[in-house]
């Protein structure tokens, strides 16, 4: 889905943030774009006959890669009573799909057309992430967070 329906999409929500709409559209899209580009690669690999066995480790981490980040997607949608500790843990567990996929397939890169993409999609989908993992703390918005509330901050 394209970035500004995904964001006109948020912007109708009746519970969405609005203000961050953008950003969460934009991780949305790169999350949907990495997906597409885990599974194409890994695709693309298993045609590979020749290597196939150099490639066995990237086929798995690109399906990895993919789930977390369909799963993540999914989370992100939920915008009526978002569980935002389950949000933060699963933006992060992202983050870190997309770092192993992104050395992975930058392994290959030289050797495989398809493996320099996917770690461009993967380096922009943990890009987004890390963006959004600043945004939202796992009790809400870094706003809903008051330090006079924080029973882990120093009196």
């Amino acid at each position: 889905m394209k970035t500004s329906t995904l964001e006109s999409m948020l912007q109708s929500h009746p519970r969405a943030d609005k203000t961050r709409a953008k950003n969460y559209a934009e991780a949305l899209a790169a999350l949907g774009a990495c997906s597409d580009a885990c599974s194409l690669c890994a695709d693309a690999c298993l045609a590979e006959a020749q290597h196939l066995a150099d490639l066995r480790r990237c086929i798995t981490t690109d399906l990895d890669c993919a789930d977390v980040c369909d799963v993540t997607a999914r989370l992100l949608l939920r915008q009526t009573e978002p569980p935002n500790d389950l949000v933060h843990a699963q933006l992060h567990a992202c983050v870190i799909a997309c770092q192993r996929c992104f050395d992975e397939c930058t392994a290959h890169a030289a050797q495989h057309a398809h493996c320099k993409l996917c770690a461009e999609a993967c380096r922009y989908c943990q890009g987004r992430c890390n963006f959004l993992l600043g945004e939202i703390t796992s009790s809400g918005t870094a706003e809903d967070i008051n330090e006079e509330d924080d029973p882990t901050l120093p009196a």
